[in-house]
């Protein structure tokens, strides 16, 4: 069962779960707010932090809903399509053969069996996708994890809906976003590099923001770059 706090002109679901802190989050495409707290918090007490990040709400609210979004991809010849930051035209082709996708200088071939739909192009696009991220994973951590003096247990790469990248310090496992193979290749190393820094300082304190300067200096400039792209189109549940 969830619990709704009226704030006037924002309400905030809350669901309760088996954590030590509260998790705040603020859900595209409308700014629709979110919290997670422990079993045994009171609801008082969640309110209150919810009423003390009201600034921060508000700013990611305005944030979400001026971001620019992917039109939805239909999978038509010439429909433009990305990886690594570059644009490439979509050329779709039928064959009764397994799926594979590949790349010229200008285009990239999605081949699929006859009356696939744009669901399974998608699909097949998709697993495409997280197979570039994992690729390109091993040398960034081989880079990053020295220098930082960690060791991320282990790392998923998978769809996600609100956020680039997520790290649980206590398991040592880091989440990226499939999308992330899209965006220009300091973005990634952008994302790999802040959530490794998480398994030093779990939160985004004055610490955490001094270890990016510290290792990453221009960490903000690709954070802008990243955050000013087109995201993915959804059809969102709620």
């Amino acid at each position: 069962m969830r619990d709704v706090l009226d704030l006037g002109e924002l309400r905030a679901e809350v669901t309760r779960k088996a954590i030590k802190h509260v998790h705040l989050s603020v859900l595209p495409p409308a700014g629709k707010v979110r919290v997670a707290a422990p079993q045994a918090m009171p609801l008082d007490t969640i309110r209150l932090f919810v009423v003390s990040k009201l600034s921060w709400i508000r700013a990611q609210q305005r944030k979400l809903r001026s971001q620019e979004r992917e039109t939805p991809r239909v999978f038509l010849n010439k429909e433009s399509h990305y990886l690594w930051g570059k644009r490439y035209l979509l050329e779709l082709s039928h064959a009764d053969a397994a799926p594979t996708v590949s790349l010229s200088p200008r285009k990239l071939f999605l081949q699929v069996r006859p009356g696939a739909d744009a669901a399974r192009c998608e699909a097949v696009l998709d697993s495409w996708y997280r197979q570039q991220l994992r690729d390109a994973l091993p040398a960034l951590l081989a880079k990053w994890e020295p220098l930082l003096g960690v060791k991320a247990r282990r790392v998923f790469v998978q769809r996600m809906k609100t956020k680039w990248g997520s790290c649980t310090p206590d398991s040592g496992y880091i989440r990226l976003n499939t999308d992330l193979a899209k965006k220009p290749p300091e973005c990634l190393e952008y994302i790999v590099v802040h959530e490794l820094i998480h398994l030093l300082e779990p939160t985004h304190n004055e610490r955490f923001v001094a270890l990016l300067d510290l290792n990453l200096p221009h960490w903000q400039h690709w954070r802008r770059r990243l955050n000013s792209l087109p995201v993915r189109h959804e059809d969102w549940d709620y």
